[in-house]
Protein backbone atom coordinates (compact mmCIF):
# COMPACT_ATOMS: atom_id res chain seq x y z
CA UNK A 1 0.00 0.00 0.00
CA UNK A 2 1.62 3.21 -0.74
CA UNK A 3 1.47 6.50 1.02
CA UNK A 4 -0.99 8.69 -0.12
CA UNK A 5 -3.31 5.89 -1.30
CA UNK A 6 -6.87 6.84 -1.62
CA UNK A 7 -9.45 3.99 -0.20
CA UNK A 8 -13.11 4.69 0.41
CA UNK A 9 -12.63 8.20 0.06
CA UNK A 10 -9.88 8.52 2.73
CA UNK A 11 -6.30 9.42 2.03
CA UNK A 12 -3.67 7.08 3.84
CA UNK A 13 -1.38 8.40 5.82
CA UNK A 14 1.69 9.67 4.13
CA UNK A 15 5.27 10.92 5.05
CA UNK A 16 3.61 13.97 7.09
CA UNK A 17 1.11 11.30 8.61
CA UNK A 18 -2.07 13.32 6.89
CA UNK A 19 -5.10 11.60 6.36
CA UNK A 20 -7.50 13.45 4.18
CA UNK A 21 -11.33 12.34 3.51
CA UNK A 22 -11.64 12.33 0.03
CA UNK A 23 -15.12 13.06 -2.38
CA UNK A 24 -15.48 9.35 -2.25
CA UNK A 25 -15.59 9.17 1.85
CA UNK A 26 -18.56 12.18 1.14
CA UNK A 27 -20.35 9.62 -1.02
CA UNK A 28 -20.01 6.69 1.33
CA UNK A 29 -22.09 9.02 4.13
CA UNK A 30 -24.69 9.63 1.85
CA UNK A 31 -25.43 6.17 0.69
CA UNK A 32 -23.01 5.27 -1.90
CA UNK A 33 -20.45 2.74 -0.75
CA UNK A 34 -16.79 2.94 -2.82
CA UNK A 35 -16.27 -0.44 -4.52
CA UNK A 36 -12.90 -0.56 -3.10
CA UNK A 37 -14.33 -1.15 0.32
CA UNK A 38 -16.32 -4.43 -0.82
CA UNK A 39 -13.49 -6.70 -0.30
CA UNK A 40 -13.71 -5.74 3.67
CA UNK A 41 -16.83 -6.93 3.95
CA UNK A 42 -15.71 -10.74 5.12
CA UNK A 43 -14.21 -9.37 7.83
CA UNK A 44 -17.20 -7.25 8.91
CA UNK A 45 -18.86 -11.40 8.80
CA UNK A 46 -15.96 -12.55 10.82
CA UNK A 47 -16.63 -9.49 13.18
CA UNK A 48 -20.00 -10.41 13.57
CA UNK A 49 -19.52 -14.24 13.97
CA UNK A 50 -17.05 -12.83 17.42
CA UNK A 51 -19.69 -10.64 18.37
CA UNK A 52 -22.55 -13.12 19.12
CA UNK A 53 -20.23 -16.04 20.32
CA UNK A 54 -18.24 -14.13 23.01
CA UNK A 55 -20.56 -10.68 24.07
CA UNK A 56 -18.17 -8.43 21.80
CA UNK A 57 -18.57 -5.44 19.84
CA UNK A 58 -16.39 -6.32 17.18
CA UNK A 59 -13.69 -3.29 17.70
CA UNK A 60 -10.41 -5.98 17.35
CA UNK A 61 -11.64 -6.29 13.89
CA UNK A 62 -12.88 -3.18 13.27
CA UNK A 63 -10.15 -0.62 14.61
CA UNK A 64 -7.18 -2.54 13.67
CA UNK A 65 -8.56 -2.85 10.04
CA UNK A 66 -9.33 0.61 9.80
CA UNK A 67 -5.83 1.64 11.22
CA UNK A 68 -4.44 -0.06 8.20
CA UNK A 69 -7.23 1.53 5.40
CA UNK A 70 -5.21 5.21 6.93
CA UNK A 71 -6.93 6.61 9.49
CA UNK A 72 -5.63 7.97 12.37
CA UNK A 73 -5.92 6.39 15.46
CA UNK A 74 -8.82 8.98 16.89
CA UNK A 75 -10.53 8.59 13.32
CA UNK A 76 -10.38 4.42 13.64
CA UNK A 77 -11.47 4.45 17.61
CA UNK A 78 -14.42 6.56 16.75
CA UNK A 79 -15.42 4.80 13.42
CA UNK A 80 -14.94 1.44 15.19
CA UNK A 81 -17.93 2.73 17.64
CA UNK A 82 -19.92 3.44 15.00
CA UNK A 83 -19.41 0.01 13.48
CA UNK A 84 -19.97 -1.35 16.52
CA UNK A 85 -23.28 -0.36 16.89
CA UNK A 86 -25.42 -1.90 14.44
CA UNK A 87 -22.70 -4.87 14.92
CA UNK A 88 -24.04 -5.06 18.74
CA UNK A 89 -27.91 -4.64 17.70
CA UNK A 90 -28.20 -7.78 15.70
CA UNK A 91 -26.91 -9.98 18.87
CA UNK A 92 -28.88 -8.08 21.54
CA UNK A 93 -32.47 -9.09 19.64
CA UNK A 94 -31.65 -12.38 19.49
CA UNK A 95 -30.47 -12.12 23.41
CA UNK A 96 -34.05 -10.51 23.67
CA UNK A 97 -36.31 -12.94 21.75
CA UNK A 98 -34.65 -15.46 23.70
CA UNK A 99 -36.01 -14.66 27.01
CA UNK A 100 -33.41 -15.64 29.10
CA UNK A 101 -31.95 -12.30 30.02
CA UNK A 102 -34.18 -10.76 33.33
CA UNK A 103 -35.24 -7.06 32.79
CA UNK A 104 -33.91 -5.81 35.61
CA UNK A 105 -30.26 -7.12 34.97
CA UNK A 106 -30.08 -5.51 31.75
CA UNK A 107 -31.02 -1.96 33.14
CA UNK A 108 -28.58 -2.71 35.36
CA UNK A 109 -25.81 -3.14 33.48
CA UNK A 110 -26.74 -1.18 30.64
CA UNK A 111 -27.74 2.29 32.53
CA UNK A 112 -24.10 1.84 33.81
CA UNK A 113 -22.62 1.21 30.35
CA UNK A 114 -24.54 4.36 28.67
CA UNK A 115 -23.50 6.16 32.17
CA UNK A 116 -19.91 5.44 31.64
CA UNK A 117 -19.64 6.03 28.19
CA UNK A 118 -21.32 9.69 28.09
CA UNK A 119 -18.76 10.41 31.10
CA UNK A 120 -15.78 9.02 28.36
CA UNK A 121 -16.52 9.69 25.24
CA UNK A 122 -14.64 13.05 25.57
CA UNK A 123 -12.19 12.04 27.28
CA UNK A 124 -9.71 10.60 24.74
CA UNK A 125 -9.53 14.22 23.17
CA UNK A 126 -6.32 15.09 24.96
CA UNK A 127 -4.44 11.69 23.95
CA UNK A 128 -2.01 10.90 21.75
CA UNK A 129 -2.55 8.38 19.35
CA UNK A 130 -0.03 5.93 20.56
CA UNK A 131 -1.51 6.29 24.38
CA UNK A 132 -4.50 5.07 22.79
CA UNK A 133 -3.35 2.31 21.57
CA UNK A 134 -0.92 1.83 24.31
CA UNK A 135 -3.69 1.69 26.88
CA UNK A 136 -5.82 -0.82 24.69
CA UNK A 137 -2.52 -3.02 24.37
CA UNK A 138 -2.18 -3.07 28.19
CA UNK A 139 -5.80 -3.20 28.91
CA UNK A 140 -5.71 -7.02 26.49
CA UNK A 141 -2.05 -8.08 28.43
CA UNK A 142 -4.20 -7.65 31.41
CA UNK A 143 -6.95 -9.66 29.95
CA UNK A 144 -5.32 -13.00 28.45
CA UNK A 145 -3.36 -13.27 31.73
CA UNK A 146 -6.13 -13.48 33.79
CA UNK A 147 -9.28 -15.37 32.07
CA UNK A 148 -9.43 -18.65 33.22
CA UNK A 149 -11.47 -21.61 31.83
CA UNK A 150 -14.84 -21.73 33.73
CA UNK A 151 -15.00 -23.83 37.29
CA UNK A 152 -17.98 -25.24 38.83
CA UNK A 153 -20.69 -22.06 37.87
CA UNK A 154 -23.44 -24.64 38.54
CA UNK A 155 -24.79 -23.11 41.69
CA UNK A 156 -25.25 -19.48 39.59
CA UNK A 157 -27.52 -17.14 42.43
CA UNK A 158 -30.85 -16.77 41.32
CA UNK A 159 -30.55 -12.91 41.62
CA UNK A 160 -28.59 -11.81 39.72
CA UNK A 161 -26.52 -8.75 41.27
CA UNK A 162 -27.73 -5.51 40.48
CA UNK A 163 -24.96 -3.33 41.74
CA UNK A 164 -22.43 -5.18 40.45
CA UNK A 165 -24.06 -5.50 36.92
CA UNK A 166 -23.99 -1.62 37.02
CA UNK A 167 -20.60 -1.18 38.00
CA UNK A 168 -19.47 -3.81 34.96
CA UNK A 169 -21.42 -1.77 32.52
CA UNK A 170 -19.19 0.94 33.76
CA UNK A 171 -16.47 -0.25 33.01
CA UNK A 172 -18.24 -1.06 28.95
CA UNK A 173 -19.06 3.12 28.76
CA UNK A 174 -15.22 3.89 29.40
CA UNK A 175 -13.79 0.96 27.29
CA UNK A 176 -16.23 2.31 24.33
CA UNK A 177 -16.05 5.76 25.18
CA UNK A 178 -12.23 6.36 25.65
CA UNK A 179 -11.01 3.39 23.67
CA UNK A 180 -13.32 2.98 21.20
CA UNK A 181 -13.89 -1.01 21.75
CA UNK A 182 -17.07 -2.00 23.21
CA UNK A 183 -15.81 -3.74 26.29
CA UNK A 184 -17.51 -6.89 25.90
CA UNK A 185 -13.64 -8.21 26.51
CA UNK A 186 -13.78 -7.07 29.93
CA UNK A 187 -17.17 -7.72 31.31
CA UNK A 188 -17.06 -11.41 30.46
CA UNK A 189 -14.36 -12.27 32.62
CA UNK A 190 -15.68 -9.46 35.45
CA UNK A 191 -19.04 -11.46 35.65
CA UNK A 192 -17.59 -15.12 35.47
CA UNK A 193 -14.92 -14.35 37.77
CA UNK A 194 -16.12 -11.38 40.03
CA UNK A 195 -19.73 -12.13 39.88
CA UNK A 196 -19.41 -15.62 39.49
CA UNK A 197 -22.09 -15.60 36.63
CA UNK A 198 -22.42 -18.23 34.18
CA UNK A 199 -20.36 -17.40 30.78
CA UNK A 200 -23.48 -17.86 28.33
CA UNK A 201 -25.65 -15.26 30.96
CA UNK A 202 -22.15 -13.13 30.88
CA UNK A 203 -22.07 -13.03 27.18
CA UNK A 204 -26.22 -12.25 26.53
CA UNK A 205 -25.24 -9.30 29.40
CA UNK A 206 -22.02 -8.24 27.57
CA UNK A 207 -23.86 -7.78 24.24
CA UNK A 208 -26.53 -5.78 25.29
CA UNK A 209 -24.05 -3.61 27.35
CA UNK A 210 -21.71 -3.03 24.71
CA UNK A 211 -25.08 -2.17 22.30
CA UNK A 212 -25.83 0.63 24.70
CA UNK A 213 -22.66 2.27 25.51
CA UNK A 214 -21.36 2.02 21.55
CA UNK A 215 -25.12 3.99 20.87
CA UNK A 216 -24.17 6.54 23.63
CA UNK A 217 -20.68 6.98 22.46
CA UNK A 218 -21.68 6.55 18.59
CA UNK A 219 -23.87 10.07 19.17
CA UNK A 220 -20.80 11.91 20.30
CA UNK A 221 -18.44 10.59 17.92
CA UNK A 222 -20.53 11.45 15.08
CA UNK A 223 -21.75 15.09 16.22
CA UNK A 224 -17.74 15.92 16.93
CA UNK A 225 -17.08 14.58 13.18
CA UNK A 226 -14.56 11.95 14.47
CA UNK A 227 -16.07 9.01 13.25
CA UNK A 228 -16.72 7.86 9.34
CA UNK A 229 -20.37 7.30 9.64
CA UNK A 230 -20.16 5.26 6.36
CA UNK A 231 -17.05 3.14 6.79
CA UNK A 232 -19.26 2.40 10.37
CA UNK A 233 -22.56 1.25 8.88
CA UNK A 234 -21.13 -0.40 6.04
CA UNK A 235 -18.49 -2.77 8.19
CA UNK A 236 -21.41 -2.84 11.31
CA UNK A 237 -24.32 -3.81 8.70
CA UNK A 238 -22.53 -6.57 7.42
CA UNK A 239 -21.54 -7.74 10.93
CA UNK A 240 -25.15 -7.51 12.25
CA UNK A 241 -26.55 -10.05 10.30
CA UNK A 242 -23.97 -12.72 11.52
CA UNK A 243 -24.00 -11.33 14.94
CA UNK A 244 -27.54 -12.08 15.19
CA UNK A 245 -27.00 -15.96 13.56
CA UNK A 246 -24.31 -16.35 15.84
CA UNK A 247 -26.03 -15.21 19.23
CA UNK A 248 -29.22 -17.37 18.06
CA UNK A 249 -26.37 -20.47 18.49
CA UNK A 250 -24.91 -19.53 21.32
CA UNK A 251 -25.68 -22.63 23.96
CA UNK A 252 -24.00 -25.13 21.55
CA UNK A 253 -20.57 -23.74 21.94
CA UNK A 254 -19.21 -25.40 25.23
CA UNK A 255 -18.00 -22.90 27.93
CA UNK A 256 -14.36 -23.72 28.13
CA UNK A 257 -14.33 -23.30 24.56
CA UNK A 258 -15.64 -19.76 24.72
CA UNK A 259 -13.06 -18.96 27.00
CA UNK A 260 -9.93 -20.22 25.26
CA UNK A 261 -11.28 -17.37 22.61
CA UNK A 262 -11.52 -14.82 24.80
CA UNK A 263 -7.98 -15.45 26.05
CA UNK A 264 -6.18 -15.95 22.48
CA UNK A 265 -8.04 -13.07 20.87
CA UNK A 266 -6.65 -10.66 23.98
CA UNK A 267 -3.24 -11.81 23.56
CA UNK A 268 -3.15 -11.67 19.74
CA UNK A 269 -4.70 -7.65 20.53
CA UNK A 270 -2.28 -6.83 22.93
CA UNK A 271 1.01 -7.80 20.82
CA UNK A 272 -0.83 -5.88 17.93
CA UNK A 273 -1.70 -2.53 19.79
CA UNK A 274 1.13 -2.16 21.75
CA UNK A 275 2.93 -2.85 18.17
CA UNK A 276 1.23 0.25 16.86
CA UNK A 277 1.94 2.13 19.77
CA UNK A 278 5.54 1.75 19.95
CA UNK A 279 5.39 2.43 16.07
CA UNK A 280 3.50 5.85 16.41
CA UNK A 281 6.28 6.51 19.59
CA UNK A 282 8.98 6.23 17.54
CA UNK A 283 7.97 8.01 14.48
Amino acid sequence: MVPGAVIGGIQRQGTEGVVVMGDAGANCTGGRVPWDLLPLLPLGILAGLLSGLLGIGGGLIFSPLLLWLGLTPHQALATSTLAILPTTMGGSWAHLRSGQVPPRAIGAITGGAVAGSLVFSRAGNGLLGWHLLALQGVMYAVLALVIQPPQDQQQQPQRLPLGGLAAVGLVAGWSSGLLGVGGGLVMVPLMVQGLKIRVYQAIRLSTLAVCASAAAASFTFWSDGRGHLGMGLLLGGTAALASQWAAARLQKVSEGRLVWLLRSLCAVLAVDALRRALQLALG
